[in-house]
């Protein structure tokens, strides 16, 4: 079992930065790779970034360049660094882990077994 905890959602304007953290516990073969995903109103929840047991990132084309995973074995917590954001960013922001990294990870949600309870990210214009 893996306990997924994030934190770090607030409201900001546009051009604005934030940096979310998820804090994990439990069997930590199953953070092996762990990403997060967000998903606004009405919408499919999508792949933003994600990390691999080795610390290679992958980022959905829509953040490259402004978004920055990273973890922190030591405290087993998972971060986003999120810079310039827009409008378009605003949604609720989950943290995903499971054992194995998958090609398609942005696209099946359903491949991670772990999840936490999201937190919101509101930017405004």
């Amino acid at each position: 079992q893996v306990h997924l905890v994030e934190s770090g959602g607030d409201s900001v304007q546009a051009g604005g930065s934030l940096r979310l953290s998820c804090a994990a516990s439990g069997y930590t073969d199953s953070t092996n790779c762990m990403a997060w995903f967000r998903q606004a109103p009405g919408k499919k929840r999508e792949g933003v970034a994600l990390i691999d047991r080795d610390g290679s990132a992958s980022y959905a084309d829509s953040v490259k360049g402004r978004f920055t995973i990273s973890k922190d074995n030591a405290k087993n917590t998972l971060y986003l660094q999120m810079n310039s954001l827009t409008p378009e960013d605003t949604a609720m922001y989950y943290c995903a882990s499971d054992r194995w990294c998958y090609s398609d990870w942005g696209t099946t949600p359903g491949r991670f077994g772990y999840w936490g309870q999201g937190t919101q990210v509101t930017v405004s214009s």
